[in-house]
């Protein structure tokens, strides 16, 4: 297949049996390791917000801060990082959610975003919308009005579309798998 033809989900490289026995992760570094993978993916998930405000972009912990970088830096906008908590070193603000087997919790400093800034939010993988709904709690906790939320794969078996979207949220993404 030459690189004309080529869409993102063909840059994502799958491997069975991580983190645990019978997962079929969804490894997005081939992506990001590849410069026509790479761009092709910023360039589409910038695309459904062309022409509106934003200004600042959310990135989630950990791949979130590799796509949210190269959107803030394209937007020539300010970055937000929302991490796991003890990650940040200045005054935070917290949001637990449950996961499968118990409970996280996310933090983002509390003036990172002003009252009234337009936010877009964007990670890697979207699967049951628990991180990117704390990280939704949290801007709103502080003013900031979400514009969206934009992922490279969705896992649409695991139900984190509907979560976002009954939250309000315009969600885009880029490729879906099945499975888990």
């Amino acid at each position: 297949m030459n690189a004309q033809t080529k869409t993102v989900k063909d840059y994502i490289r799958t491997i069975a049996d991580f983190p645990h026995e019978g997962i079929l992760f969804r490894d997005v570094t081939t992506l990001f390791a590849d410069p026509r993978g790479f761009r092709m993916a910023i360039d589409q998930m910038l695309h459904p917000w062309a022409g509106q405000q934003i200004d600042k972009i959310v990135g989630l912990e950990a791949r979130g801060f590799i796509i949210g970088g190269a959107i803030a830096h394209q937007l020539s906008k300010g970055f937000v990082p929302i991490r796991k908590k003890g990650k940040l070193p200045g005054q935070t603000i917290s949001q637990s959610y449950t996961l499968e087997y118990g409970e996280a919790v996310m933090e983002m400093h509390e003036d990172a975003i002003q009252p009234g800034e337009k936010v877009l939010i964007v990670d890697d993988l979207l699967a049951t919308g628990g991180t990117c709904g704390a990280g939704i709690k949290l801007i709103e906790r502080v003013g900031g009005e979400i514009v969206g939320c934009s992922f490279v794969v969705d896992l649409p078996e695991l139900g984190g579309r509907k979560l976002l979207e009954d939250l309000g949220m315009n969600v885009h993404v880029l490729c879906e798998f099945e499975g888990a």
